[in-house]
């Protein structure tokens, strides 16, 4: 796991381009404090900043040329079937005029590299991980990069006249020094409604991101994209018994875990003791002949302490077990370089950043994460209320008029946000699949988002990406699975997890995001995941693996009390960032401070969650230096 950057120009001198992946490796020291690297050309420049995982030694520091250095690679990543493909590259097809590889190092970055001299952009389709990486080809003068299927590892780029610059963070390039970047006033809406921006697009005007499943060449001053996975394209399972489809999930989630526990450093799990993480432990546990070493963070206020179902989790697999006590104070005084590390605004990941720190602090360097469990086993409510809905078509019968009338009365008596969205939906002119998930993903409804920000259009690119996946019958779960992956997980909680990691040098694996386990499980019927109880096709796949207290216990999710900590002890960091807000002419000044005040005095229509995300914004856009009115 690294940190990449670079540049291709005509215009800029050696001098400038050398400068400017000077200052953007600079910026990744975070990512990569085991080896600093630069390598420039004629009109490129290309830098890596190393996280030793694989093959420690000098010889698989990047950049990495091909032995005729013809080529040169920076890699960001983990490849986690690069000993099979090392074996393949080793040798010729019978027949084929392909020549041996021979490798002089130990590492994946080498067979990255080998591959795509053998296959070239084809390459791709071998690879079993996650990954963002750029080769240059000398002869060619040609860029390829590329990013892993499902959006784990970043690649942000910006092109303009001055050249094609990419890095694994924002901030790498906005403070490179080639020219002033602005904040894209244009996604304000956006981030506002559902607490990120998605990719393509950025917070920072001109800078974006290389979509999951996609590669880049650029030459000669053009920039070409290729899709070269499609999450949307999934086809239906074979129809199997229940118990045969069990087993199968268990093999390939089994085989997920295994894959991913190869390293040639020290590892272990995050365990917040709920079905995902326990899975990762305990299917850890089984193919690991060493104790497993867990973390898990814990606070004071007991209503949101997890803290005794990660003990009886790390007992029953008998782990070395890191309980992390936070205490109000302690949390307060690491806020500050929590929002700090923040690479992309967003409302989460100062959890992420607690329990890396904590995780890399005792020398662990990498760690195995149970994201993606809910959006692949139907864990979040949204399934539930997509289904229920689905089973309403009469709703679209009822005249307009009528249900919006029924909506009003639903609005005044539940004097709630669910209730403000089911009235919102009933006056929809037609109550569609999209209509709704947009809805549910949203934290506010466009009559509250018109108080904060009058004009924009928060839905343009979640409504592309929701009708991209269309739906099919029987699949009506894999749909909202499909909507989850590539809005919330991939646009807030794997950037967040990759940025707060990131930060402390701490790589994290997410088995769950194994594509061949996705592809699976997507293309099983609802009648086998539908949660009648607590992602039921998971734990039943899982056996006697875990407790029934872990399988039936009441979800919580891995939060922090921030209600409580942002009227007490985080209230003044966040009135001070409100207030700031509210005078950069971005927001509604008015509407910013009615929503504060109201927060305070306890409307239980505004939830933290309403407010923290404005409050890093505007901390984003300070640390940053950005000017708000660009």
């Amino acid at each position: 796991m690294c940190g990449i950057a670079g540049i291709l120009s005509e215009n800029l001198s050696a001098e400038q381009i050398k400068q400017i992946v000077i200052k953007m490796n600079a910026s990744l020291a975070h990512r990569g404090p085991d080896h600093n690297g630069i390598w420039e050309t004629e009109g490129v420049c290309l830098g890596h900043r190393r996280l030793s995982i694989i093959d420690l030694s000098e010889n698989a520091n990047q950049p990495f040329f091909s032995s005729n250095k013809r080529h040169v690679i920076v890699y960001n990543g983990e490849l986690y079937n690069y000993r099979e493909l090392k074996l393949e590259l080793q040798r010729s097809a019978q027949g084929s005029n392909e020549v041996p590889h021979f490798f002089k190092t130990a590492s994946d970055t080498e067979v990255v590299l080998a591959a795509f001299l053998r296959w070239g952009k084809d390459c791709l389709r071998h690879f079993h991980g996650m990954f963002a990486f750029a080769i240059y080809d000398t002869q060619e003068k040609k860029l390829f990069a590329a990013r892993d299927r499902m959006g784990v590892k970043p690649f942000y780029y910006h092109f303009s006249n001055d050249g094609f610059l990419f890095s694994s963070e924002i901030r790498a390039i906005l403070h490179c020094g080639l020219k002033n970047f602005s904040l894209n006033t244009a996604a304000l809406a956006e981030y506002v409604m559902y607490q990120t921006v998605y990719a393509p697009k950025t917070i920072v005007k001109g800078i974006q991101m290389l979509l999951p499943g996609h590669y880049l060449e650029y030459q000669k001053g053009k920039a070409e994209l290729t899709q070269y996975y499609d999450l949307n394209k999934i086809q239906a399972q074979e129809i199997l018994p229940y118990e045969q489809i069990c087993a199968k999930v268990n093999e390939l989630l089994a085989l997920a875990v295994q894959k991913r526990m190869v390293s040639d450093v020290p590892f272990g799990a995050f365990l917040s003791g709920g079905i995902d993480s326990s899975a990762v432990v305990g299917l850890m546990s089984k193919v690991s002949s060493e104790k497993i070493q867990t973390f898990h963070v814990s606070f004071d206020e007991s209503e949101f302490s997890e803290s005794v179902y990660a003990k009886q989790i790390a007992k029953k697999f008998n782990t070395e077990h890191h309980e992390i006590k936070l205490h109000p104070n302690d949390f307060l005084s690491q806020l500050p370089e929590a929002l700090k590390a923040m690479d992309h605004p967003g409302g989460d990941g100062p959890n992420t950043y607690i329990v890396s720190k904590a995780t890399r602090n005792v020398g662990i360097t990498m760690a195995l994460s149970g994201i993606g469990g809910d959006e692949l086993f139907a864990g979040y409510d949204v399934f539930k209320r997509m289904d229920e809905l689905s089973k309403k078509t009469w709703l679209n019968a009822i005249p307009q008029f009528a249900r919006k009338a029924a909506g009003q009365v639903i609005r005044k008596k539940s004097n709630s946000v669910g209730g403000d969205k089911k009235a919102e939906l009933l006056a929809e002119k037609e109550i569609t699949f999209a209509s709704a998930y947009l809805l549910s993903r949203s934290l506010f409804t466009q009559k509250d988002l018109i108080k904060l920000l009058p004009n924009g259009d928060p839905f343009e690119q979640i409504t592309k990406i929701v009708n991209a996946v269309g739906g099919k019958k029987d699949h009506l779960l894999s749909t909202v699975s499909l909507c989850e992956m590539q809005t919330y997980l991939q646009n807030v909680l794997l950037r967040d997890t990759d940025q707060m990691s990131m930060a402390v040098a701490l790589e994290v694996r997410e088995p769950f995001l194994d594509h061949k386990l996705i592809e699976y499980v997507l293309g099983i019927k609802d009648e086998w995941k539908y949660p009648h109880t607590p992602k039921k096709l998971l734990t039943d796949s899982l056996g006697d693996l875990l407790p029934s207290e872990i399988i039936n216990r009441p979800k919580m999710g891995f939060t922090l009390p921030w209600k409580e900590w942002m009227k007490n002890e985080l209230k003044t960091l966040c009135e001070e960032n409100i207030q700031e807000l509210g005078k950069r002419d971005l927001l509604n000044e008015k509407g910013l401070l009615e929503l504060w005040n109201a927060f305070l005095m306890g409307d239980p229509k505004v939830s933290w969650s309403r407010i923290w995300h404005l409050v890093v914004l505007n901390n984003w856009i300070k640390e940053n230096k950005l000017d708000g009115n660009s």
